[in-house]
Formats: C-alpha cells, structure tokens, sequence
C-alpha cells in the first residue's frame, strides 16, 4: 500500500468504507474520507483492517476535504455499478 492509494476498510465501525491512504507508518496507514475521517483529523488503522484497490487519488484530489468526499462517492458509484453490471437495461 501507498500514500494516494484508494482503499476499503475491512474492520471496525468504518467497515465497507472507502479511504484515501495519507501517509503510511511501520504496519499503520493513516486515512481520510473527508467526511467521518476529515483531513484535519486522519485515522490510523492498522493496514492488514485495509482492502487496496488499484485506484490512486490526484495530489489536488486530496487537497480539500470536498473534493476528497467527491472522488470516492464517484469512486464507490463506479465500484457499484460495475459490481452489479452497470447502468444495463433489463429486457424481459
């Protein structure tokens, strides 16, 4: 895992939410979402509570708590909709 990487907690009260990696220390990550977890106030959580996904966030994505809180509600939309196969329409 690296800073700027896109992640899902897998344990705790934050479980099924998705992270932006801040910084990374020994065997913690800490992260935000800019809305539980805001920039100001990152969480450190132990890496192996943290699924990685191959998505990374821009440096100007992590500015703001806003724009943070933006990328990964598109993010987990995308992660949704590709999950449940997308905007397709079902024909009977």
């Amino acid at each position: 895992m690296t800073a700027g990487q896109i992640v899902c907690s897998k344990a705790g009260r934050d479980k099924g939410r998705f992270f932006v990696i801040l910084r990374i220390e020994e065997d913690f990550a800490w992260i935000a979402d800019g809305d539980l977890r805001p920039l100001a106030n990152p969480k450190r959580k132990r890496q192996k509570h943290l699924a990685p996904t191959s998505q990374r966030a821009n440096e100007e994505d992590v500015q703001t708590d806003k724009r943070l809180r933006k990328l990964l509600t598109n993010y987990q939309t995308r992660s949704t909709q590709s999950a449940i196969g997308g905007n397709k329409l079902v024909e009977e």
